[in-house]
């Protein structure tokens, strides 16, 4: 099986640390005008800022979007389309979080990449983003009480339920304007998620 993977260069590099069929071709990209001529099987677009009306390009081919916020729904696009958690830290993960219409082609390409995944409703966040940004948000909380610094908040976090990275550490590596616009998108339905005053501060002062 042959993938094109698109994607800057961090997402390239924590791309290349998932275990990988040694049969599966792998061909990385940095823009869509690098696409080969030659067949490719399945698409990985690990890029957010992608112009989705060129989707006729992939011919029908299984297409994964890095679209954390928006839904598949949301952005119109034809069922060969899947949806992933593209941020950084969660693509090495062991189980991948998919919203998908066609399960089926799904399966039979993650069983040939010898990966791992679940199948999600095709929602803002998926689920993994949706927690760790209520944690973020969370902490930023406490830090505008005053209840502790970051360097604290982060080495209880670790600590306490043995994440890999504390909050604020985390929030650094995907982005801080990222989880923001998660929190943003999904407090419009459900006020747990109103971004705290501490994060609108920090970036504020950007």
């Amino acid at each position: 099986m042959k993938i094109i993977v698109l994607a800057d260069v961090y997402v390239k590099q924590e791309f290349k640390k998932k275990q990988i069929n040694a049969n599966i071709q792998v061909t990385y990209i940095e823009n869509l005008l690098e696409i080969p001529d030659s067949y490719a099987d399945t698409f990985f677009l690990l890029k957010e800022e992608i112009n989705w009306k060129d989707h006729k390009i992939f011919e029908g081919k299984p297409v994964f979007i890095n679209s954390t916020i928006c839904t598949l729904k949301e952005l119109d696009l034809p069922e060969n389309f899947n949806r992933v958690n593209g941020w950084l830290t969660f693509i090495n993960r062991e189980i991948w979080e998919i919203a998908t219409c066609k399960e089926d082609i799904v399966k039979d390409i993650f069983e040939k990449l010898e990966w791992k995944y679940i199948k999600v409703v095709d929602e803002p966040g998926l689920v993994s983003a949706r927690i760790i940004s209520m944690i973020v948000n969370e902490a930023f909380f406490a830090l505008g009480e005053g209840v502790s610094t970051k360097s604290e908040i982060d080495v209880a976090m670790k600590l306490g339920t043995n994440y890999p990275y504390g909050p604020f550490e985390w929030s650094d590596i995907i982005g801080l304007e990222k989880v923001h616009n998660l929190l943003e998108k999904l407090a419009k339905t459900d006020s747990r998620y109103s971004v705290a005053p501490a994060m609108k501060k920090e970036l504020s002062n950007w």
